[in-house]
């Protein structure tokens, strides 16, 4: 099982970077979209879009983000057994259950090693 375990922690490394660098483009994407739409000086509702596309960026920028530092963080403490990082692990894989199909996939083997009965001796304080 201490295969499982590093591959998870490798697998929650690789998919919450993945997700903060999508995190980013998205914040870079819409911010550039509500600078677009602020430019347009001849036009009094462009300031109102351009706020609402600058929320609507900064809300999933957010929520991707708050999803994915996470996984890196428990990936790190799974590399080195921590018993904290077990838990993080656990509840990151039961939120990443609904993103079909990369997060359910993720969720359903993360769930598997780590409420396996033989993972539990790996991660006790030495």
């Amino acid at each position: 099982m201490e295969q499982h375990v590093r591959i998870l922690a490798w697998l929650n490394i690789v998919l919450g970077g993945l997700g903060v660098v999508t995190a980013l483009c998205i914040l870079l994407f819409f911010g550039g979209l509500a600078g677009v739409a602020a430019s347009d000086h001849g036009d009094p509702e462009a300031a109102g879009g351009a706020a609402v596309l600058g929320l609507v960026g900064g809300f999933v920028f957010i929520v991707m983000a708050a999803l994915s530092i996470p996984c890196v963080i428990a990936g790190i403490g799974l590399l080195k057994f921590r018993s904290w990082a077990q838990i993080l692990a656990i509840i990151m894989s039961v939120l990443n259950l609904p993103g079909i199909p990369f997060g359910t996939a993720l969720g359903v083997y993360g769930l598997w090693v780590l409420l396996n009965k033989e993972t539990k001796p790996l991660f006790r304080p030495a």
